[in-house]
């Protein structure tokens, strides 16, 4: 039996082949799709229903986390008054809390499982700035698919936010790793 991983992936530019190759090359049996909207518009096959069944035709279980652990979450006290979402405080959240916890007992109990966004760099998405980082400070070793299928580990994902492409607005950098790239309008209370 393959030890246990939480390793995330976003389909980026990825055909739902190079995905489901990646998910196989590393031993994915499970799925979690933590889109707030488990849909594509331009992407198709990643959609809901889609990309269950052609999960279903690989041996891979999907599981739905966008609720829980989503990166729009339905709280509008989750949102700054510009409309990025605060991950400090979605982190403060019972229903974050509850989508740890099942993460948590899946590598605990030795699973293998795919965190799924639809950002491909995972310094661009809310799987490493919020529910990596959650993950990491609970002693669980999450490693991230780069855009060319490249492991990183949580680490090197932070330090991209801190010394990459933010070094240039190094006064951006600490909202960055907090608070979301979009700006969106907070649900009505």
């Amino acid at each position: 039996m393959a030890a246990p991983l939480l390793l995330t992936l976003g389909y980026g530019k990825r055909s739902i082949d190079e995905a489901i190759t990646l998910l196989r090359q590393h031993d994915i049996a499970f799925l979690a799709d933590l889109r707030s909207a488990p849909y594509s518009r331009y992407h198709a096959d990643f959609s809901h229903d889609a990309l269950k069944r052609h999960l279903t035709g690989h041996d891979i279980t999907y599981l739905y986390l966008g609720e829980e652990l989503g990166g729009r979450p339905r709280e509008p006290s989750c949102y700054d008054a510009q409309g990025r979402v605060d991950y400090v405080v979605c982190r403060q959240r019972p229903a974050f809390r509850q989508g740890i916890d099942r993460l948590r007992t899946a590598w605990e109990g030795g699973h293998r499982v795919a965190l799924l966004c639809s950002e491909a760099r995972p310094e661009e998405c809310h799987r490493s700035k919020l529910v990596g980082a959650a993950l990491a400070e609970e002693g669980i070793e999450v490693l991230h698919l780069d855009e060319d299928g490249s492991p990183l580990t949580q680490a090197e994902v932070m330090a991209r936010l801190e010394h990459g492409q933010m070094s240039l607005f190094a006064d951006l950098a600490p909202a960055e790793a907090t608070r979301s790239r979009g700006r969106y309008v907070a649900p009505e209370e």
